[in-house]
């Protein structure tokens, strides 16, 4: 008789039996009648070509193949339990290999926490994380070298799907040497005759024009005399009285003491952090992710809007007191 033939249920029948020893005791442990379960236990043996119990009219034992076979049985058994829970884990996203590209910028932003929060939610997951910029990122993204990015101001992107979740207003980014620094709002108009520093366009297009629509919004386009790879570099050679500079609120976090930031009147574009993978992309570990990361980035933004809230009452109380 072919091996073939061999089923799990034969093995969880005959694991009964052998320690049971009773076929009238395996059986309503199994739910099942006794002449079923003798049948294949039969079948069993008859597969395997050896007897695996002495069966007499006082007691069943096992043979010596029959006992060597039980560990074998349990260990089958064992492993294919193991194996139908590791499919279930992977199928939920709680196992896999995740590649995943992030703009540095973004690490100023509540991304560092929603890597952290996916990292506890899924310790098995293999997170493979690579900083860049949204151009190399979307073109990984398409090459399938990654499984989902972070991008700053992606936009639409043939072949991804693009989800923005976190939104933030452009400031002015001056030397304190500058005329007009330590107030808390200009105009972009202000800027005109100053030299930029900036990052080179072929990091990402729209990333790039955002905050130069905002200076052409009054009429000109900036003087970018200096590119810098990443806004760290940028801030510093602002600092050190090479230009000014326009760039997301959040590298008000990194600004030293030789720089100075400032919201822009009357602006309206804003900045955007987005989530984007491949089109059609259905793995459960990417899926596991959009989730961590809508909730914990728009988690971020109710706070924010409550400390907005908080802090407009705390200076209007200010102004009746003064008043």
């Amino acid at each position: 008789m072919d091996d073939r033939d061999l089923e799990l249920r034969h093995l969880r029948y005959f694991i009964a039996v052998a320690e049971e020893l009773h076929f009238g005791r395996a059986a309503n442990r199994l739910h099942i009648a006794q002449p079923p379960l003798s049948q294949q236990i039969r079948r069993l043996e008859e597969i395997l070509g050896y007897p695996l119990f002495l069966r007499t009219s006082r007691a069943v034992r096992l043979t010596a193949a029959g006992d060597i076979f039980l560990e074998r049985a349990r260990r089958t058994l064992r492993n294919v339990r193991e194996d139908v829970e590791e499919a279930r884990s992977i199928g939920r996203g709680d196992e896999g290999f995740l590649r995943v590209g992030f703009i540095g910028s973004g690490m100023l932003t509540p991304l560092p926490a929603v890597l952290g929060r996916y990292r506890s939610l899924y310790p098995k997951v293999q997170l493979r994380l690579s900083e860049s910029y949204t151009s190399g990122i979307a073109q990984s993204l398409n090459r399938g070298a990654l499984d989902a990015g972070f991008l700053r101001d992606g936009g639409p992107i043939e072949g991804l799907s693009v989800e923005a979740l976190f939104s933030e207003p452009f400031v002015a980014v001056l030397p304190q040497t500058h005329r007009l620094a330590g107030r808390a709002m200009i105009s972009a108009a202000d800027l005109r005759d100053d030299p930029f520093v900036f990052f080179a366009p072929t990091a990402g297009a729209l990333a790039y024009e955002k905050p130069i629509s905002l200076c052409e919004r009054h009429g000109f386009r900036p003087r970018i005399v200096q590119e810098a790879p990443q806004w760290l570099t940028i801030l510093r050679l602002v600092g050190a009285g090479l230009g000014v500079s326009i760039a997301p609120a959040c590298v008000r976090q990194v600004a030293g003491e030789d720089v100075s930031c400032a919201a822009l009147r009357g602006a309206t574009v804003m900045s955007d952090i987005e989530l984007a993978f491949r089109r059609g992309e259905d793995r459960a570990v990417v899926h596991a992710l959009t989730v961590v990361a809508r909730e914990n980035f728009h988690g971020s933004a109710r706070e924010r809007v409550i400390a907005a809230s908080v802090s407009n009452a705390k200076k209007a109380s200010r102004r009746r007191a003064n008043r």
